[in-house]
């Protein structure tokens, strides 16, 4: 059953190495992602699970210790889901989140040098960090609402073992990464974590399903819901300004800020991919796991910096 959720966006400009300069302007953002991971933990779950787009190849379930890289934005930087392989619990800069909710200094470890990338006095150095990733539209015929294939999710002929190797040799896509960093960040050891990543142009049907199984999974399930609203809020947006985005994201501020389960089914999946709304699909997971849940909503961040709109909501 779902007890709580939080609902974060998935910019790799969340990391403050991958920012630079642009860093400090995202803190209130940082704060407010920190202040929804500690309704999560103050909801005591059995089991915690990072959900967020994804593109191609790169869907389906994750294991604890799955890890995910920022080198591609020109930070040595690795996080994982949960508990690293050697079994220490990885950090990052900022407040530690214990299993009773509340928040307490972090340790400063794993940061990496920063490489060739876009500087912080590039104005369009924010835009690059967002452009770089394209969820990407998954293959025809996506099996169990996952939208992986059939012969990669039953990769070792038993359909268990074999999609559990094959989920934990591939690296995390940047939704599940962005959130692996948000819970190194605040030091989560309130319950085990897993990954899910979802196509990007699931259908609402699908999306769902995967929602109801998710909640389903444990007696008390957490859901941490990566994405990002519209891309194309103003004319330095990464997709440009479309005057349909802003009325878009408010609706979903509203859906996400109060609950609505039947708003957010109800999402425009043409609408949300032509305005660059990744997150449509993990906030529909969402919605999907939510009834009978009896969950409230609160709206703690809405704003649209560099021309993305980014919703932190929490569910409890």
């Amino acid at each position: 059953m779902l007890v709580a959720a939080a609902v974060c966006p998935c910019p790799p400009l969340l990391v403050p190495e991958v920012a630079t300069g642009a860093a400090l302007e995202l803190n209130p953002l940082r704060e407010a992602c920190s202040d929804a991971l500690s309704v999560l933990a103050a909801a005591r779950p059995d089991r915690l699970i990072v959900l967020g787009p994804a593109a191609a190849g790169t869907e389906g379930r994750y294991p604890s210790g799955a890890a995910g890289t920022f080198r591609g934005y020109g930070v040595d930087l690795t996080v994982h889901l949960g508990a690293r392989p050697d079994g220490q619990q990885a950090t990052a800069t900022g407040h530690g989140v214990r299993s009773d909710g509340t928040r307490g200094a972090a340790a400063v470890t794993g940061h990496g040098a920063r490489q060739e990338a876009p500087g912080p006095s590039d104005p369009a150095a924010p835009a690059a960090a967002h452009a770089a990733y394209d969820g990407g539209a998954g293959p025809e015929g996506a099996a169990e609402g996952l939208g992986r294939s059939a012969p990669e999710r039953t990769a070792g002929g038993d359909g268990t073992q074999g999609a559990d190797h094959w989920a934990a040799s591939r690296q995390l896509p940047l939704s599940l990464t962005v959130g692996g960093w948000l819970l190194e960040r605040a030091q989560w050891t309130a319950a085990p974590v897993e990954g899910v990543g979802v196509l990007e142009d699931l259908d609402t049907a699908r999306c769902t399903a995967l929602g109801r199984e998710l909640a389903d999974s444990a007696d008390r399930v957490a859901l941490l819901v990566t994405g990002d609203g519209s891309a194309r809020r103003t004319l330095k947006a990464p997709g440009y300004l479309d005057e349909r985005a802003a009325a878009f994201d408010a609706a979903v501020a509203q859906a996400l800020g109060t609950a609505d389960v039947a708003a957010l089914t109800a999402l425009d999946v043409p609408l949300a991919r032509d305005l660059l709304a990744c997150g449509r699909s993990a906030w529909q997971v969402l919605a999907g796991a939510a009834p009978g849940a009896a969950l409230h909503g609160e709206l703690l961040y809405d704003e649209a910096p560099y021309g993305v709109g980014y919703v932190v909501a929490t569910w409890s």
